[in-house]
C-alpha cells in the first residue's frame, strides 16, 4: 500500500522572541508538503492530548525510542492528534516531551482526508482521529499500522500495533 498523504494546512504555533512578552509565540501555517516533501517520517495519530492512554503509553513510547528510531534514517517523528495547537503544546510541556514534534490538526482535515477520523460522541470527545501509525517517505505512505476495530463510538481504545516497538520492527527489517 503506497498512496500520497493528504495535502492540507495545519495552523501551528511557533516560538517568535521578537515577540516578547509571557507569550513569544505566532501562528505559522505549515503544509503537507512542508512536513513530507523530501523527508523520512514517521507520524503516530491518537484520539487526544491529556488522554489516559495517549498520555501514559503512546507519546511518551516515542519519546523514549526516539533515537533508536532516528537511527533508523527516520527525520521526524510527529504525533498528530485532533486538537488545537494551544493544546498540543501544553500537553507537550506536561508530559516533558523534548523530541516528538506535535502536530495539531484542530479541524481533523488531515485526519478526515487520511480516512482515520472516527465519532467518539460516547465518550464526549466529538470527531477524533482513530490511533495509527505510519511510515512516510517524500510524502508517500510506506506502511500503515492502524489499531483493530476501526469504528465510530468504538466501546474501547485498542492500543496493540501502533506503538514505537512495532514501527522500530518494521523499521529494522
Amino acid at each position: 500500500m503506497i498512496r500520497q498523504v493528504p495535502e492540507v494546512l495545519f495552523k501551528t504555533r511557533v516560538r517568535d522572541q521578537s515577540i516578547g512578552g509571557d507569550n513569544p509565540f505566532r501562528w505559522q501555517d505549515v503544509t503537507s508538503s512542508d512536513i513530507f516533501k523530501g523527508k523520512n517520517v514517521i507520524v503516530f495519530g491518537l484520539p487526544g492530548a491529556f488522554t489516559p492512554t495517549c498520555s501514559s503509553t503512546h507519546l511518551p513510547g516515542y519519546e523514549v525510542k526516539y533515537d533508536q528510531l532516528k537511527a533508523k534514517g527516520i527525520d521526524e517523528i510527529y504525533c498528530l492528534s485532533v486538537n488545537d495547537a494551544f493544546t498540543m503544546f501544553q500537553w507537550s510541556k506536561n508530559l516533558g516531551i523534548q523530541n516528538v514534534k506535535m502536530l495539531p490538526d484542530g479541524n481533523g482535515d488531515f485526519t478526515r482526508l487520511l480516512g482515520m477520523l472516527v465519532r467518539k460522541e460516547n465518550l464526549g470527545f466529538g470527531l477524533r482521529s482513530w490511533r495509527y501509525s505510519m511510515h512516510v517517505v517524500n510524502g508517500e505512505i510506506q506502511q500503515m499500522f492502524i489499531e483493530p476495530g476501526f469504528m465510530d463510538n468504538c466501546p474501547d481504545d485498542p492500543f496493540e500495533v501502533s506503538d514505537a516497538d512495532t514501527m522500530l520492527n518494521y523499521l529494522s527489517k
